[in-house]
């Protein structure tokens, strides 16, 4: 069953613990900072404009992309950081068949609520970072999927960058149609992600505590490593089983692929919409890789550095396939689950392009 309702059936078992996520939304609800003070008048006008190129900037990534052709135009929404988080857990506990936000009582739900705080700090984190999110599982009532647009972060990020406004604008809506139009253009692609984050799921369930018998050796390599001057690698990769080493796999190309496809698209529309595209893309790399110390630390340990490489990685791939076989080409990564890049593949973007597209 390729479905989201698999994921939703891959929930936790009456012995493991879930996320209180009305725990989690609570939590990121008090530590949720302020965003920027804007006068009245200049935030209306923001927001509205933002709710303008949810729709029109489509336009721009239908024209390079090939896809999409004759769906509906979709609105998108513009929130602030609260809302953004609330969205948030909607979104997770509908993929990860955890939307019973309360758990049982007894020891569970005290681990439900611990687990549901730390999840809330997480959230806290984020919400003065996002930019944007497209999210395919959105609402029931919205096939659609829900584009978040987080006006404050926006404003923000444009101030810190000192770039013209409606041109940076612009480009995050871009970035998210992108990802808007991939699942929407893209009729398997919603199942074929709920299936690999539900086969995960069932995988880390059934291990158990198999994965603290592997703390010895996991030590062992990352001494190694440090030895040998090995690049860095995740801890939950190291503690993995071979089998969900296979499906983690699947999930990092896909997500790889999905980021770096959306950079490709947001630079390729070019200086004819977005003037000072350049200037933007120069400086914004920049600062996804600064910040204090705390800052970074926090980054690593969040998984923010790893999604950071993924934009990276998956740009590159999408800009090598684009410039050998044309967007055409590249399109027939859309075929089929059996058509996307593997792990392998994102760094070695020749190999996918002589299996696929000779």
């Amino acid at each position: 069953m390729n479905t989201v309702a698999q994921a939703r059936e891959a929930r936790p078992g009456e012995g493991s613990t879930p996320v209180d996520w009305e725990v989690a939304a609570a939590t990121a609800a008090r530590l949720v900072r302020p965003g920027p003070v804007v006068p009245r008048a200049e935030a209306d006008v923001a927001v509205s404009r933002l709710r303008e190129l949810a729709s029109t900037a489509e336009v721009h990534v239908r024209e390079v992309t090939g896809l999409g052709a004759g769906l509906p135009l979709l609105p998108g929404e513009v929130v602030d950081r609260p809302a953004w988080v609330r969205a948030a857990v909607e979104g997770i506990a509908v993929l990860t068949g955890t939307g019973s936000p309360r758990a049982s009582g007894g020891f569970g739900g005290v681990l439900a609520s611990t687990a549901g705080v730390q999840a809330g700090v997480v959230l806290s984190f984020l919400s003065a970072r996002v930019l944007g999110q497209y999210d395919p599982f959105g609402r029931p009532d919205e096939p659609g999927g829900r584009l978040l647009l987080v006006a404050p972060n926006i404003v923000a990020a444009q101030r810190a960058l000192n770039v013209p406004a409606e041109d940076f604008s612009t480009w995050v809506c871009l970035h998210e149609c992108t990802h808007r139009l991939q699942f929407t253009a893209v009729p398997w692609l919603r199942d074929h992600f709920a299936a690999l984050v539900a086969e995960m799921i069932t995988s880390m369930d059934t291990s158990g505590g198999g994965s603290l018998l592997r703390v010895p050796e996991v030590v062992r390599e990352l001494r190694r490593r440090s030895r040998s001057g090995d690049g860095p690698v995740g801890l939950v990769e190291l503690l993995q089983t071979p089998e969900q080493k296979v499906v983690f796999d699947r999930l990092v190309a896909l997500s790889t692929l999905l980021e770096g496809h959306a950079d490709h698209v947001m630079d390729a529309v070019g200086p004819s919409v977005v003037p000072s595209v350049d200037v933007i893309r120069s400086r914004f790399t920049a600062r996804r890789r600064g910040g204090g110390v705390l800052d970074r630390v926090l980054r690593t340990l969040l998984g923010v550095e790893a999604k950071i490489r993924q934009y990276a990685e998956g740009a590159a791939f999408t800009d090598h396939v684009v410039g050998a076989v044309g967007m055409d080409g590249f399109n027939a990564v859309w075929t089929s689950p059996e058509t996307l890049p593997t792990r392998a593949e994102i760094a070695d973007p020749a190999a996918w392009v002589r299996r696929v597209a000779p």
